[in-house]
């Protein structure tokens, strides 16, 4: 007993000792383990090292609802040596930052369409690629009929801005041509067109359902034999079955309607009528897991990621709750996208990898 006793004192004073350590030299052992995060994140390209290929990193997969681990609607698209931001939510392009993606690099911007949750951290985006890359002309903003007024109010809105940071760093750090964005829309026609194609990459843009909201796109990617396909907000549509051919992903919206009557169902017992009826009237223009399953199956692609999730889903153990039937509708493998989730696909192969680049 005296033994176990001493022993017991002895370990006590040394963690006491290092108690006490720690909250004299506090500021020391701070500034120490913050430089030690710094150097590990800061500046780092996490995408130096893909493969050749077509690539997608997940930089926003939820919706407007409050989504603690999801940034609204965001992906980029690396495809050779381009790189584009396919709908630029709130949150979406501090979160490229995070991941380790070089803002600088970033060729454009392709808008699916123009709820706000999809474009409302343009503005974001604009300043981090004009600030990091030193450019000399604005970013590109592909999208439907419509970009033109979308970009021009972001353009309107950090024009102040734009000037203070020109007149505090300099012409030469932040060259006044780069601000802002500059508006490049395409015709919205019944059947795709191709909006880009260039280096070998071709991209290609098709109509979606998503009325009233209109025009409405998804994405199609094609890069030396490897394709994706991302839908855009959409409830179920022969167009994008038909686009999605063959393509190796589809990353597809997905909306979990009994998830979502759970939601509904607590704000109307809370007397909030207003909110709780837009939560209903949103599942009218989104696609279910099992739609998305469909969609899938009838356009033969080899792999399924649903993204856009609504309602939140805070944990991996709810997802199957979340896919519902989409297993038995589609045989391929499902994934749920998250935040910071890669697929690449290397070109000339038929490989389909998945990573992440979170810390």
């Amino acid at each position: 007993m005296r033994r176990s006793l001493r022993i017991a004192l002895a370990l006590a004073a040394i963690v006491g000792i290092l108690v006490a350590g720690a909250i004299v030299f506090q500021r020391e052992l701070g500034t120490w383990a913050l430089g030690r995060v710094v150097a590990s994140r800061v500046g780092r390209d996490n995408t130096a090292t893909l493969p050749d290929g077509l690539h997608i990193v997940f930089c926003g997969t939820g919706s407007p609802l409050p989504d603690p681990s999801r940034a609204e609607a965001c992906n980029l698209v690396i495809a050779g040596k381009h790189m584009f931001v396919v709908d630029a939510g709130d949150g979406g392009p501090r979160k490229l930052g995070q991941l380790g993606v070089p803002m600088g690099r970033i060729d454009g911007v392709f808008l699916t369409h123009f709820h706000s949750d999809h474009f409302d951290g343009l503005g974001t985006l604009m300043l981090l690629r004009w600030t990091a890359g030193t450019h000399t002309r604005p970013l590109p903003i592909h999208g439907p009929p419509g970009v033109e007024q979308v970009v021009a109010g972001f353009n309107t809105a950090y024009g102040l801005d734009n000037g203070y940071r020109v007149a505090h760093h300099g012409p030469r750090i932040v060259p006044p041509g780069g601000a802002g964005g500059v508006a490049m829309p395409f015709a919205v026609a019944d059947k795709p067109v191709v909006v880009f194609d260039a280096d070998g990459v071709r991209i290609t843009a098709f109509p979606v359902n998503h009325s009233p909201v209109t025009p409405a796109v998804g994405y199609r990617f094609d890069y030396k034999g490897r394709s994706l396909v991302l839908s855009g907000d959409t409830a179920a549509s022969p167009s994008l079955v038909a686009a999605a051919k063959g393509a190796d992903l589809l990353i597809h919206e997905a909306l979990q309607p009994k998830l979502g009557a759970i939601i509904t169902d607590a704000l109307a017992a809370r007397g909030q009528a207003n909110v709780a009826q837009i939560t209903r009237d949103i599942r009218g223009y989104h696609a279910t897991p099992e739609e998305a399953a469909d969609a899938a199956k009838g356009a033969g692609v080899r792999q399924l990621v649903l993204s856009h999730i609504v309602p939140p889903v805070p944990l991996a153990f709810a997802y199957p709750a979340f896919l519902g039937d989409a297993p038995k509708h589609f045989e391929g493998p499902i994934t749920i996208a998250e935040d910071g989730m890669v697929f690449s696909l290397p070109a000339g192969g038929t490989a389909i990898i998945r990573e992440s680049f979170n810390p």
